[in-house]
């Protein structure tokens, strides 16, 4: 497959779509939400930047023209997204529709390194966007092609932090939003967001599987916008947590770059954006991707395992809700990602989830459950010794902390199922009292010494 267009190649565009199966060319500008040939899902195909006399960028040119330029970033826009629209959208213009979005952290925790015993971990965090998740880089794509589109309605099927995303852009549009959520299934303080922001909510009685299906159909029949992560646009704004994070680094990039997996449109576009820095030379290397999906909703993993030898699908269940999938859509993308990087793809329990999300949110970072699957998995590989100790490693953290505030309330605070947790934070009922203040004071201070001496 080519990376970006030849040069005699769509006269007069700057990106067309290009069906992966059956290599089918539809115009930037067409809605459709897959192949009209063969059903299979499309790409985005952009012309390599160019300078105003038509010759080729070369890296230094094209690392100048996405560089971050003062208050307002990158060709007025102070989006962590918009800044890479040559390599996005490059003729997105009035449309572009953003909060702003991006330009998130890179966090060095020491507590966080020698939990997970790597002393090079940093931590992008994504839960930084304006949302609370990564859902927001290539939802800000998405929404602005559906401008660009006019298209009189859009919709997506969530486990919850696609359908916030939806409906605070589509409501910044001016477009009506529709979200279709597995009923029961989806985390309070994403459901909130989704209520706020004023889309309308349809309870499935069905899985995250299910939803997807039942979107698709309607879309197709209906005419409503499809903006799921096999959106083509959505993977190019999901791309910039790459470009950005390499960016950080000075176009140095790290030895394994980990992230959690569910849907696996994440895996599909950090591919599609490490393929597209190294074609460019911006990048000598490409790190080695890894994909940690929960141990109850594992299919990639497992055909991982088989060499990739068939497609697997599994009824999911784990208390990540965000990667709750037991059908992902973007596998043949994912598999050509991990094979391209040499990449790994790995599972952990729920147990290790959440004791890698303790560790994280007592740093002071936070993140929702989802997220610290990358951290497990990366502690995994450091004890079977497929990433060492002084190799440099960014873990993708995609979610805020509040993504799921009931799940908060049940660890510290002793309720439901999960209540009870070793490491529990439980708040201290106490008499108005300075003596009571000073009790509570000397007794943290007794554990603390006891933790340290042990």
């Amino acid at each position: 497959m080519t990376v970006f267009l030849s040069p005699g190649e769509a006269p007069g565009a700057s990106s067309v779509q290009r069906c992966d199966a059956c290599a089918h060319t539809l115009p930037a500008l067409d809605p459709a939400p897959a192949c009209p040939q063969c059903g299979g899902l499309l790409a985005i195909v952009h012309h390599a930047p160019r300078h105003a006399d038509g010759s080729a960028c070369d890296a230094a040119a094209v690392r100048a023209l996405v560089a971050p330029q003062g208050v307002t970033g990158a060709r007025g826009h102070a989006s962590g997204v918009w800044r890479f629209a040559p390599l996005v959208m490059p003729d997105a213009g009035t449309a572009i529709t953003s909060h702003p979005e991006g330009n998130t952290p890179l966090l060095l925790r020491d507590a966080v390194s020698a939990y997970a015993g790597c002393d090079g971990l940093l931590l992008k965090h994504e839960g930084y966007n304006p949302t609370g998740s990564f859902k927001d880089r290539g939802m800000t794509v998405g929404a602005t092609q559906a401008v660009r589109t006019g298209a009189r309605a859009v919709a997506c099927a969530s486990t919850g932090n696609t359908s916030a995303s939806l409906a605070a852009y589509a409501a910044q549009a001016g477009i009506p939003g529709l979200v279709f959520v597995p009923a029961g299934k989806v985390a309070l303080g994403k459901m909130a967001q989704t209520l706020a922001y004023g889309a309308t909510t349809l309870l499935v009685h069905g899985d995250f599987d299910a939803c997807l299906r039942l979107v698709q159909e309607a879309s197709r029949e209906l005419g409503i916008y499809l903006l799921n992560s096999i959106n083509p646009w959505r993977v190019e704004g999901q791309k910039t947590i790459v470009f950005e994070l390499l960016q950080q680094l000075d176009w140095t990039p790290p030895d394994f770059l980990v992230l959690p997996a569910g849907n696996l449109g994440n895996t599909a576009a950090f591919g599609k954006a490490l393929r597209e820095a190294h074609a460019l030379g911006l990048i000598a290397r490409l790190p080695r991707l890894v994909s940690v999906q929960a141990a109850g909703a594992a299919p990639f993993a497992a055909a991982f395992r088989d060499g990739f030898a068939e497609r697997l699908r599994v009824q999911a269940e784990t208390v990540a809700t965000a990667i709750r999938i037991g059908d992902p859509a973007s596998w043949d993308r994912a598999v050509r990602a991990i094979r391209e990087t040499d990449g790994i793809v790995t599972s952990v329990t729920d147990d290790e989830i959440i004791d890698a999300k303790m560790t994280i949110d007592a740093a002071g970072v936070g993140c929702e459950a989802a997220s610290a699957a990358s951290v497990a998995g990366v502690r995994q590989l450091v004890q079977r010794g497929i990433i060492r100790p002084e190799h440099r490693v960014v873990a993708v953290l995609t979610g805020h902390v509040l993504k799921d505030p009931g799940m908060l309330v049940e660890l510290h605070q002793g309720s439901g199922e999960r209540g009870g947790h070793a490491r529990a934070n439980r708040p201290v009922e106490i008499d108005a009292s300075v003596s009571s203040v000073a009790r509570v004071l000397a007794e943290r201070a007794a554990l603390v010494a006891r933790a340290e001496g042990a």
